[in-house]
């Protein structure tokens, strides 16, 4: 955990402040004021800052005679979120596939950091995973009463059957608010069980076993990452799917 803490605290220092006043605007008054902003955090802000410069150069750098390894990774993560979207959303995907491919991306780096030495993965706090369910939920109806109208958008609730509604207007809000803790227990619990495991056998098994479960990990990460913006990308189908 020393990775994490010491990132904390130098964004303890520079932004501690600010943190630790917004915290208190919405109500909130973290266990240690003197450094509000802990580890978890800083390894989620430490993953957008990296998120936000690579798109930078990736910018920059543009070129169609000669890309640059940025550019055709950029483009390969372009390309198989495009497809995604595509197939699951249809006509008009690409105003949905920048946010799939931040929630891909933000997800798979999150989950990689646990097989740094020392890093406990953000994604195995169920914290990290509620806030990115909680933003997907708030997208996928957002675009959904946008594409329908309000109206529009709740009688999709109420099912195709009018005499039915009663029953399942309820049930659908239900179901909808479900999705949260859906896509915040998979996450999480794959995640933790994977740490738990790796370092489980770190702790009694010779070097080449733990070795063996890294890999494991890796592979856990990246499937949880897809799971999770397919998922997302679903619900977002679904909500704007009146549209067409």
């Amino acid at each position: 955990m020393f990775i994490e803490n010491l990132f904390a605290h130098y964004l303890n220092l520079i932004f501690g402040g600010a943190a630790l006043w917004l915290m208190h605007l919405v109500g909130y008054h973290p266990a240690n004021a003197s450094a509000p902003i802990d580890g978890t955090f800083a390894l989620e802000m430490l993953i957008t800052g990296l998120l936000i410069c690579a798109f930078i150069v990736v910018r920059l750098t543009l070129s169609v005679e000669k890309p640059n390894p940025a550019q055709q990774i950029a483009e390969m993560v372009h390309g198989f979120t495009g497809g995604q979207a595509e197939q699951v959303i249809g006509h008009g995907y690409e105003r949905f596939q920048a946010f799939i491919t931040c929630i891909l991306l933000f997800i798979l780096l999150n989950n990689l950091l646990g097989l740094v030495p020392g890093v406990v993965t953000p994604t195995s706090k169920p914290v990290v995973p509620l806030g990115i369910a909680v933003l997907a939920f708030l997208y996928y109806n957002y675009h959904g009463i946008r594409a329908n109208g309000p109206v529009g958008y709740l009688k999709s609730f109420a099912g195709p059957v009018w005499w039915m509604s009663w029953l399942l207007f309820p049930v659908e809000i239900i179901s909808h608010l479900a999705r949260m803790m859906s896509l915040t227990i998979r996450l999480y619990a794959n995640m933790l069980a994977s740490d738990l495991l790796t370092l489980i056998f770190f702790s009694f098994a010779p070097l080449a076993v733990p070795v063996a479960f890294l890999g494991l990990h890796a592979i856990v990460a990246v499937i949880q990452a897809y799971v999770f913006m397919l998922l997302s990308t679903i619900y977002v189908g679904m909500a704007v799917a009146h549209e067409h």
